[in-house]
């Protein structure tokens, strides 16, 4: 019985040694099919993003098309090209000591700095934001303006011109209006509906009246002279510092892009021609749409469950505001369909616009061992303890892919607004660049300028020039205050 016994345990134990095994051979295959599942999605995921040159062109060559119907119909297409209320630019000979004026969603920021003119850089800037209350954002535009006249006038006292600043006349104050992120300032029940005004909008001119009779009621010898996207204002200061300056282009959570458009091609245009004859336009490039943009199931989820879907397709492609929520929806279908971070798919990993591009840019340029930020990151933002090589790999393809194309799409749009200005193939032109994305981004930043180098080729790749906007975020204000005040064309 005893030699039975023996036997009998030695079988057990051999068929769950057996079992074991086969336990461990099938938890590797399945392992392994999820991860050619994982790698199945991202190959196309990234063929589905893919952006060579010939995309590019396409997506280039359908802007400058849309650009052309737009300034010369009535009929506005994805594109709104808004001739900006701006008579001049700056031309690099400006001097003094001027004041600006930003205005966003739920604050505004005000600034004021010394030009030298020529080679001289910005000097004695000074910048203060201020937080709108409540009670002012939701009340009428009277006293939105009452309490932005108070503020300006308490900076000014600050940091005051002297007597060699004195100009005949009030000073202009230069005010840009950045668009707003904050959804408090899109609600009903908002002082202003924060947008871009054309020169010829009578709700843009009746503000400009109102912002002019607040400071003159609050004893500031100082008029506004234009309410133009910051955009326009990053325009003014590229032009200030270089003449071959003819676009700016923002690239932060929301994008646009302005440019300089002869006379001439504004068929529609019917109001005064300015000396220089040149106008500043602003294109609102976020809205343009067209069927060679390369959009996928993920951007198409996103734009159904916007706040605007149908529109602003581009800037949802290249902002910063919609680039991490595309990763997000990648690693969420990769969870679900193929247990990317373990058998329960993280909670936080469905909530949306959790991921923002920070977050994302750190993870993308992540290049410690195993990819560690990517792991802290996931850890901080989505609650994944437990990540594994593969799947931070992975996550950081995905970041690549995303970023990618955004910046790439943006190269095309700089490309093609270069080409409808007729400048590709004899003239140097200078683009200068806002926004977080092409500030602290720096694999952003290279695939955009990566992009424009790859569609013109080595011999025309050096007509078209990439540069940071000078003087940050609102000092566009201040280049147009002081080109309103000293050039006879305003």
């Amino acid at each position: 019985m005893r030699k039975e016994a023996v036997v009998a345990a030695a079988t057990v134990t051999a068929v769950a040694t057996v079992a074991g095994v086969a336990a461990t051979v099938m938890q590797y295959k399945r392992r392994k099919d999820r991860e050619k599942q994982t790698h199945r999605i991202l190959r196309k995921f990234a063929s589905e993003c893919a952006t060579p040159v010939p995309k590019l062109w396409e997506v280039a060559n359908a802007l400058v098309s849309d650009m052309e119907t737009s300034l010369s119909s009535q009929e506005p297409g994805t594109l709104n090209m808004l001739v900006s209320y701006v008579t001049s630019l700056p031309n690099g000979d400006e001097k003094g000591l001027y004041y600006g004026l930003n205005m966003r969603g739920t604050n505004f920021l005000i600034l004021c700095a010394r030009l030298g003119g020529k080679n001289d850089p910005i000097s004695d800037l000074h910048r203060e934001q201020i937080s709108i209350p409540s009670n002012v954002l939701v009340g009428t535009s009277q006293e939105l303006f009452d309490y932005i006249a108070v503020e300006v006038a308490k900076f000014v006292s600050a940091h005051p011109a002297d007597d060699d600043d004195a100009t005949a006349g009030p000073k202009k104050l230069g005010v840009t209006v950045s668009y707003p992120v904050d959804q408090i300032a899109a609600t009903s029940g908002s002082a202003i509906k924060w947008k871009c005004f054309s020169a010829d909008d009578t709700v843009g001119k009746a503000l400009l009246n109102d912002m002019n009779q607040a400071l003159d009621k609050h004893g500031l010898d100082m008029q506004v002279f234009s309410l133009v996207d910051d955009t326009v204002g990053n325009l003014a200061g590229g032009r200030y510092y270089n003449k071959d300056t003819v676009a700016a282009v923002t690239l932060a959570l929301s994008s646009n892009a302005a440019y300089v458009e002869p006379v001439q091609s504004l068929t529609k245009w019917d109001g005064p021609s300015p000396l220089s004859g040149e106008l500043a336009i602003s294109m609102e490039w976020g809205n343009f749409n067209c069927s060679k943009l390369p959009l996928t199931e993920f951007d198409a989820s996103l734009d159904k469950e916007s706040s605007n879907p149908g529109s602003r397709i581009f800037e949802k492609l290249i902002s910063a505001m919609y680039l991490g929520e595309i990763v997000r929806r990648v690693l969420l279908n990769m969870a679900q369909e193929t247990a990317l971070f373990g058998e329960t798919v993280p909670q936080k990993l469905a909530t949306p616009c959790l991921l923002k591009s920070p977050d994302m840019a750190a993870m993308h340029q992540d290049t410690s061992e195993d990819h560690q930020v990517v792991g802290k990151k996931l850890n901080e933002i989505f609650g994944i303890t437990d990540s594994t090589p593969m799947a931070r790999k992975v996550v950081a393809e995905v970041c690549d892919i995303v970023a990618e194309r955004g910046a790439r799409l943006a190269g095309a749009g700089i490309v093609g607004i270069i080409k409808k200005l007729g400048r590709v193939e004899n003239k140097r032109s200078v683009v200068t660049v806002e926004g977080g994305l092409y500030e602290h981004y720096r694999v952003f930043r290279n695939y955009l300028h990566s992009s424009v180098w790859e569609m013109l080729g080595n011999d025309l790749s050096d007509n078209v020039i990439l540069e940071h906007s000078h003087g940050g975020s609102g000092a566009g204000a201040l280049f147009l205050a002081a080109c309103q005040t000293q050039n006879p064309d305003s």
